[in-house]
């Protein structure tokens, strides 16, 4: 069973940064391409990032790039995002996400093409 499980939940004042994290069990995390997602209430699910399976290429939302990065250490099962330069209006709810193994790594990248997902974690920043 594929099981996602973020940490990193923080809050941290404007210009902050904070480091999330994503460990994945059940599969072998280096065949799939993996994502963040965020979501405020009333909003819509957003791309903040991702990483592909295949040479680990890169895609960043526009809200956030230049701001985050993401990365995987696949020996541990891990997947991260790092956020600098935090702004109010980055506060919201923060997914980990993967695509099944095989699809394709698309951009944008859409919410409704990831199969597998985390419960969250709640970053809050400051003004």
């Amino acid at each position: 069973q594929v099981r996602l499980v973020e940490s990193g939940e923080g809050m941290v004042q404007a210009g902050g940064s904070l480091k999330l994290s994503c460990t994945t069990t059940g599969y072998t995390q280096r065949f799939y391409a993996m994502a963040w997602f965020r979501q405020g209430p009333g909003k819509e699910r957003e791309a903040v990032a991702g990483i592909a399976s295949q040479f680990d290429t890169t895609y960043y939302g526009k809200s956030v790039k230049g701001r985050c990065t993401i990365s995987r250490d696949s020996t541990k099962n891990q997947v991260y995002l790092e956020m600098n330069s935090l702004k109010p209006e980055d506060t919201d709810m923060y997914y980990c996400a993967a695509l099944p193994e095989g699809s394709p790594f698309t951009v944008p990248l859409r919410a409704h093409d990831f199969q597998f997902w985390g419960q969250g974690t709640q970053v809050t920043v400051s003004s």
